[in-house]
């Protein structure tokens, strides 16, 4: 169901990605993630796509940015529960890979890389608030790979002591709860200030129309590919006239006919 953009929160795509924009607040939020201070981010594009070639599904990233180390990060908002989102990580990592050697550049100049995921419900029902995943010898668990690769899922519903208090004020305030220091409160008035943007709602409006264009067109397309696998068998049936299976399948009696050209033994 479409939410009003007055009720839109850090948790929700759209103001997730606006605020993420700015590095005041991508910067402070990564490197409470990750632990780390990072000097500066770049953002190659406001929010990139990655299409690698025409017939390949194209990534829409929430956030891509890099620092001054040579080092990409990913950072996507789930919502939604969906267990195929541990093999959307290894696909995001892949196509970034990707895209990064079609620009030319070797594989061993391939950046070290962090995907990670802010969900709002506990993939891995384990409790955690951060699972951190890298690739490793599964006889020897101290030896990693060494591919430069970090795939982090996060769960503000975690139950367990294991982040720091300013990671659990973050993840809790994504989760809904009130901001408890500085910079959740900062994050919050971020959130005020797009709600009353006016370019925003109406990029946000204009987004919406557009995801109910295409629902709309997706609904279309299945409807009348059903009117055709309906003919289809029909025809195949070979017991109507092209009249009768125009009027049973809903489709035209000139669609019906060329179905029937298609569907002759060559």
């Amino acid at each position: 169901m479409e939410k009003a953009f007055e009720e839109l929160q850090i948790k929700d795509d759209f103001m997730f990605s606006v605020i993420m924009r700015n590095p005041k607040f991508c910067k402070p939020f990564l490197e409470r993630i990750l632990g780390i201070k990072i000097s500066r981010i770049v953002y190659p594009k406001s929010q990139e796509t990655i299409d690698i070639s025409a017939d390949a599904k194209s990534v829409r990233l929430d956030i891509y940015v890099e620092d001054g180390k040579e080092t990409v990060y990913n950072i996507e908002m789930q919502t939604t529960e969906n267990r195929n989102l541990p093999k959307r990580t290894r696909y995001y990592q892949g196509m970034i890979d990707l895209n990064i050697l079609e620009k030319g550049d070797n594989y061993k100049d391939l950046k070290r890389s962090f995907v990670i995921f802010v969900c709002t419900f506990d993939l891995f029902g384990e409790g955690r608030h951060i699972y951190i995943f890298e690739n490793r010898c599964i006889q020897n668990l101290k030896l990693g790979l060494g591919d430069g690769t970090t795939k982090i899922i996060l769960n503000t519903k975690g139950t367990m002591d294991d982040v720091t208090p300013e990671m659990k004020k973050l993840l809790d305030f994504i989760d809904g709860k009130e901001p408890e220091d500085d910079f959740t409160r900062e994050l919050d008035e971020a959130v005020q200030s797009v709600r009353k943007n006016e370019k925003w709602r109406l990029d946000y409006m204009t987004l919406q129309m557009n995801y109910q264009e295409k629902y709309e067109q997706g609904i279309e397309q299945g409807v009348e590919q059903e009117k055709i696998d309906s003919a289809m068998r029909m025809i195949e049936a070979n017991k109507l006239s092209s009249e009768e299976i125009a009027m049973y399948s809903g489709l035209t009696l000139e669609q019906v006919l060329e179905l029937e050209k298609e569907l002759q033994p060559v």
